[in-house]
């Protein structure tokens, strides 16, 4: 009677289990992050840190991150004669001085999209702020109005909480160079970015001022449509009888590693960001700290001087827009291009004319 207890129990968390699972995959069949995430979770569970960690390893981590981006950073050495001229203007004199203020509503219908993800640096679980939403709207609408119309952020949300991940399952959990560093940011952080971001999207698209051919972070873009853009390019170009060549580049430690000068000089110069909006992004990626935590154990607290955090809202859309003159180098140069993200592509052909290069697959 036991055995066959235990069976009927082991068939019906099968059974519930697979249906579960089911569910996730029919409801997620139109949304392919969805889709995908629930597969790798069934196919290829996630490699965790699983061996003790003290405050002395954690240290470690952020010292090797930190000297990383310093090591690259000291190789970006550039030629005077080689040195670019200022980004030519993309706008046609359209501008963005100032993010408009919201609503209570507004934050209802944004903070409802939102993953209730937790962060240790979050005052309490962000499932009993969405709960108590109600009666927390006027007092975060203020909040986010105040820095918006300001154009400053509070230092207390541009303190980061990094968390090591392996860059892919399987390596060795005990070199730092297998991990990627993620950035957990305040759940109020993520509320202000998003409201940021939905404005700076607005005006950029409304402006036509995103890259054409760049598929990385942008709605309606993702790696299928990259991947039909390049495999339809190969095969008119076979048609026509002409040599494909397929080269992928891929920038080191790319997010890390941008110039915070740079980056405010684009948005000026090139999409038109002045007044409190550009203030408010100065002061975004200025004076900015973050720290390791492991389990338990939590590193010293170090600045972060370049680099935008990943895990962030705005990280992905500023990164996009700090790649903008690739787009128009190789346009410049009469080179077919297609990017994803931090990945692009650079044809070493000197005659190019007879070759029909191809560029981007992540």
């Amino acid at each position: 009677m036991y055995k066959q207890h235990l069976q009927l129990y082991n068939d019906t968390l099968n059974s519930a289990r697979s249906s579960y699972y089911s569910g996730i995959i029919q409801s997620g069949s139109i949304n392919p992050r969805t889709l995908f995430n629930t597969i790798n979770t069934l196919l290829k569970p996630l490699d965790t840190i699983s061996h003790s960690f003290s405050v002395e390893k954690c240290n470690n981590f952020l010292s090797f991150f930190n000297d990383k981006i310093s090591t690259i950073h000291s190789q970006l050495t550039i030629d005077p004669v080689l040195r670019p001229k200022p980004d030519p203007p993309l706008t046609t004199g359209q501008s963005f001085s100032s993010f408009a203020t919201i609503t209570s509503s507004d934050l209802s219908s944004i903070v409802s999209t939102m993953k209730s993800t937790t962060c240790n640096l979050d005052p309490l679980p962000t499932t009993l702020l969405k709960a108590c939403l109600p009666i927390l709207s006027t007092l975060i609408t203020n909040t986010v109005n105040s820095s918006l119309s300001s154009g400053h952020v509070p230092s207390s949300l541009k303190l980061a909480s990094v968390t090591p991940v392996l860059k892919k399952p399987g390596l060795d959990p005990d070199s730092p160079n297998n991990y990627r560093p993620i950035s957990n940011l305040p759940f109020l952080s993520k509320i202000l970015e998003r409201v940021v971001a939905k404005q700076l999207i607005t005006y950029l698209e409304t402006n036509d001022l995103f890259e054409l051919f760049q598929s990385g972070f942008r709605s309606k873009h993702s790696t299928e449509t990259a991947l039909h853009k390049v495999t339809n390019d190969l095969l008119l170009s076979s048609d026509t009888g002409s040599l494909n060549i397929l080269i992928l580049l891929d920038l080191s430690a790319a997010f890390d590693t941008i110039n915070h000068s740079i980056l405010l000089s684009r948005l000026q110069s090139t999409l038109g960001i002045t007044g409190t909006a550009l203030s408010w992004l100065g002061s975004y990626l200025s004076d900015r700290h973050q720290y390791i935590a492991i389990n338990n154990c939590q590193s010293a607290t170090t600045p972060l001087i370049h680099g935008l955090p990943q895990g962030s809202v705005l990280g992905p859309l500023l990164f996009i827009l700090y790649m903008l003159p690739l787009g128009q180098i190789l346009r410049h140069h009469g080179l077919r291009f297609h990017c994803y993200a931090d990945d692009t592509a650079l044809p070493p052909l000197q005659n190019h004319q007879s070759f029909h290069p191809l560029q981007l697959f992540d």
